[in-house]
């Protein structure tokens, strides 16, 4: 889907009160999002994100119940218009600062404060991308790399499934991360909630915990983090497993792009290599 589509179909929905042409480009991905006046919308890549649509307007409409600071809808039900998922919701007002991670931790601690939803969640599924990402690759990357990755995938899958949690497991973010995140005049509120799953809470520490050790992450920035939340995860026996699993996901996610980008291919080899060699301390690097 590319922009002209986008707004084709951004048209079609007769959601804004001003013409589709006027309205501002976001972001362009799986959901092509588009801002005009006080409105946000999201229009999704085909119809098959339509159950994601639906599950994430649930989960906003949840927090809004259960008054954790996120993002709120303002269309209770998705569109589907040619094809194509649309959402509505309220604009944020503009940043008074970035996102950091404590202001992540604050807001993980009220999510996981929660009962389950009266919805059902699906479970993090970490690996779940890895052979299409891998399938995408295609000749661009060693065979002998997406073997291993494929080997490292069933292991740390059939490891995650037997780990025993020290937290209650429950509703997670899912992709906890301070890009999701944003810092309004009222404080921080919690944005894209498409990955929203019902699993361990580990999961949304861990993303964290990687963070430090692979990219870059200040440990005082860190330590902020585990002091706004109350606990670190590092302290628990299953963070390898899980911190595992999320590496292999992420360095499979780069092998998708090695075809067309000559710095993705170079990170991918940078990644792998690291994992091979058994190296927690190779920085990794966006492309």
């Amino acid at each position: 889907m590319d922009e002209a589509r986008a707004r084709d179909v951004l048209a079609a929905a007769g959601v804004l009160p001003d013409p589709a042409r006027d309205a501002r480009l976001l972001a362009l991905g799986e959901n092509a999002v588009f801002a005009a006046g006080d409105l946000v919308v999201k229009v999704g890549r085909d119809a098959e994100l339509l159950g994601r649509a639906e599950r994430e307007l649930a989960v906003a409409g949840w927090l809004a119940e259960a008054d954790v600071p996120a993002v709120r809808a303002a269309e209770p039900k998705p569109l589907l218009v040619d094809g194509h998922p649309v959402t509505v919701w309220h604009r944020l007002p503009d940043p008074v600062r970035p996102a950091e991670p404590r202001d992540l931790a604050v807001l993980l601690r009220g999510v996981h404060a929660l009962p389950s939803p009266p919805f059902g969640l699906p479970p993090r599924d970490l690996l779940g991308g890895v052979e299409r990402w891998l399938r995408l690759a295609g000749d661009a990357i060693d065979a002998e790399d997406a073997a291993f990755l494929r080997a490292r995938r069933d292991g740390f899958a059939a490891e995650a499934a037997a780990l025993t949690p020290r937290l209650t497991p429950g509703p997670i973010h899912g992709d906890a991360l301070p890009r999701n995140v944003h810092v309004g005049p009222d404080g921080p509120v919690l944005v894209d909630l498409e990955t929203f799953s019902a699993d361990l809470r580990e999961h949304d520490l861990v993303v964290m915990a990687l963070s430090r050790d692979r990219y870059g992450l200040p440990a005082e920035a860190y330590d902020s983090f585990t002091e706004a939340y109350g606990w670190d995860v590092r302290e628990w026996e299953g963070c390898a497993v899980l911190r595992g699993a999320r590496e292999t996901a992420s360095c499979a996610w780069v092998a998708q792009h090695a075809p067309s980008n000559p710095k993705a291919l170079a990170e991918f080899r940078r990644r792998v290599a690291s994992l091979r060699d058994g190296d927690a301390t190779v920085r990794w690097y966006p492309f």
